[in-house]
């Protein structure tokens, strides 16, 4: 009798504030041979939203399934803080550690630096990586298992970041390759800070970022031979997206902003499945997707129990397996903070609140502060993904559903959402400079 095939591994690799139009199969001329190949073999697709437009909330959402705002991590979290990922929730890999799944996480984790917060005490069994952004200081490099905390470097060294991270989860696979496996590989990079090794700095026409992104496509090389060299390729789901859209530099493709906006080119994000023989190959999916569809999705695929709170992502294995080309799901808010600013519902994106002024920049007279827009915006992404032209005066029946969807959505939020909301509502402006709203004093 042959031994029962063991339960597939998850590889879930996340960059830092790459952009929608920073890889060669989203259009860019940096050189990522790696990931395109990936999404020749499996799917790419094209309207994979972030929950957010920045790391820690980002992050929150992803490894549970549900909006920042539910999870308790609206922001960005800073050394200075106390706090991180509430243990009430449950993550990936304590959806995955009764399954008799071996974990690590190696990367920039962002979800608390405190021991208590850490990896090592959030269901993975090894931690390897800096605890938040390499902007932010002290900087160490650390090394956990459960109970103990090692830290490798004091000031980790960037230039050699990302092939110690990838020597850490090459040895990973390896010595897991006998068990099922989740993976998360959060990368440091495009992040600022950057910095390359030797082997790739000076090496791309497009400077040092580009550097940084063909270093980061030569890791994911080094992740799949390590796969095919263990005969795992069919055995192992890889995933490939970024927590939010680029900053000062990297691409958004066609889209309008940046990252700390919930313009579509500060949210949506490229995102590669693949897993020979079980996702469908060569195809490019425009189903409207999210980062915290992973949660349900692992699920479905590994038979693991899902968590008891209620989910936001959704389960995409349907699309995945080219069983459906899309799936229908709730409408999808953009958040940034506690502020609910759009709502999409299919092609349809409304705008009806955003902030006075760019994230990180100086703030106007009064403060930075979330605004009502005098009037509501709507766009059809499907032909104006730039976000250009709002066509809410032609389509006031879209506007006052979708309005209505919105209100109706954030009644089931909590408290501080709906706080904001009602700050937000109470507010008056006229008109925009530019994308900002004007405060009526």
């Amino acid at each position: 009798m042959a031994a029962p095939r063991k339960k597939p591994n998850v590889i879930l690799i996340y960059a830092d504030d790459l952009g929608y139009g920073d890889l060669g199969c989203y259009g860019s001329k940096i050189r990522t041979p790696h990931l395109d190949r990936l999404a020749r073999e499996g799917m790419r697709f094209t309207h994979c939203l972030s929950a957010n437009p920045v790391c820690s909330p980002s992050r929150a959402a992803l490894l549970t399934g549900r909006y920042p705002t539910r999870v308790g991590v609206p922001r960005v979290l800073f050394p200075y803080d106390k706090e991180g990922m509430p243990d009430g929730e449950t993550n990936i890999a304590q959806m995955l550690k009764p399954e008799g799944y071996k974990t690590m996480c190696v990367g920039k984790w962002h979800l608390g630096h405190n021991e208590a917060f850490l990896p090592t005490n959030r269901g993975f069994d090894e931690y390897y990586g800096i605890p938040y952004s390499n902007d932010m200081n002290p900087r160490p490099l650390l090394h956990s298992v459960p109970g103990k905390v090692e830290t490798v470097e004091e000031t980790a060294t960037l230039e050699t970041l990302t092939p110690r991270y990838t020597e850490q989860a090459v040895r990973f696979i390896e010595s897991s390759k006998d068990a099922p496996f989740f993976l998360y590989m959060p990368h440091t990079y495009p992040h600022i800070p950057m910095a390359a090794s030797a082997a790739f700095r000076g090496k791309s026409p497009l400077g040092l970022y580009g550097d940084v992104v063909e270093e980061l496509d030569w890791s994911v090389g080094q992740l799949l031979a390590t796969l095919k060299k263990h005969r795992l390729e069919r055995d192992t789901l890889v995933v490939f997206s970024s927590d939010n859209g680029p900053w000062f530099q990297g691409s958004p493709g066609s889209l309008r902003g940046r990252k700390g906006a919930t313009l579509e080119g500060g949210v949506r994000v490229p995102m590669i499945v693949s897993m020979p023989g079980s996702v469908a190959a060569g195809k490019v999916s425009d189903a409207l997707v999210s980062t915290m569809d992973m949660l349900p999705t692992f699920a479905k695929l590994t038979g693991a129990k899902l968590p008891a709170k209620p989910l936001d992502g959704i389960d995409l294995w349907p699309v995945l397996s080219g069983k459906q080309p899309s799936i229908e799901r709730e409408a999808l808010i953009y958040f940034d903070g506690w502020h609910a600013q759009c709502i999409r519902k299919g092609n349809y994106k409304l705008h009806v609140a955003r902030f006075n002024s760019q994230v990180y920049s100086p703030a106007p007279a009064g403060g930075r502060v979330n605004l009502p827009l005098a009037k509501a915006e709507l766009y059809d992404l499907s032909v104006d993904p730039a976000e250009s032209y709002d066509i809410a005066p032609e389509r006031p029946e879209v506007v006052r559903e979708m309005t209505a969807k919105l209100e109706t959505l954030l009644a089931g939020f909590p408290a501080e959402v709906r706080k904001a909301r009602a700050e937000t509502l109470a507010r008056k402006t006229r008109g925009n400079v530019g994308t900002f709203p004007i405060l009526v004093p």
